[in-house]
């Protein structure tokens, strides 16, 4: 089974690369409650659809705060304002969340072994190299935190946008000739 998800991803990968359907990004996580910073890495698939499939990884270090905890998750975005050059979008995290200093913690039933589920809202830009800010609110532990990050789009061809009806707009530009 390993070996035919190897195989597959191996044959995929150009595939989606080439056609701008796949992103990889980096950002920094402040969590406003323990004011903790961490770090986080994200694969975007489908970056340029409505609905995005964003699977992301989080470690907050205990030399930055309170908190020593790491997350692996799946996020979806669904874009709910597409503009030329910005982007809105709502979100769902879902996760596995191992809390190294649990034992630590004040809470009445601090677990190292955690799920997490979050809901937020976040804006991105259209281009090749994405800033991306997002608001996130875990719904288990109440607590709020903000992402600040970059995302890449492989594929993408200088000033298109990463758009894939971007062609569409452009042609559907009238010549100042015919005005």
């Amino acid at each position: 089974m390993k070996t035919l998800f190897l195989v597959l991803l191996i044959y995929l990968f150009p595939h989606l690369t080439k056609s701008q359907n796949i992103g990889a990004g980096a950002s920094v996580l402040y969590n406003i409650q323990s004011e903790s910073l961490g770090v986080g890495a994200r694969v975007n698939f489908f970056p340029n659809n409505t609905i995005s499939y964003v699977p992301q990884f989080s470690y907050y270090s205990l030399f930055i705060g309170s908190i020593s905890e790491w997350t692996v998750g799946l996020s979806v975005e669904a874009k709910v304002i597409r503009g030329n050059t910005i982007n809105w979008y709502l979100l769902a995290h879902g996760g596995y969340n191992n809390w190294s200093n649990a034992g630590a913690s004040g809470l009445e039933g601090a677990s190292s072994t955690n799920w997490n589920l979050e809901g937020g809202a976040g804006i991105t830009t259209n281009r090749c190299l994405r800033p991306f800010l997002e608001y996130r609110y875990n719904i288990k532990f109440q607590e709020t935190h903000l992402r600040l990050g970059l995302l890449y789009i492989f594929g993408c061809k200088g000033d298109r946008m990463g758009y894939r009806n971007a062609r569409k707009v452009r042609k559907s530009v009238v010549c100042p000739a015919y005005n």
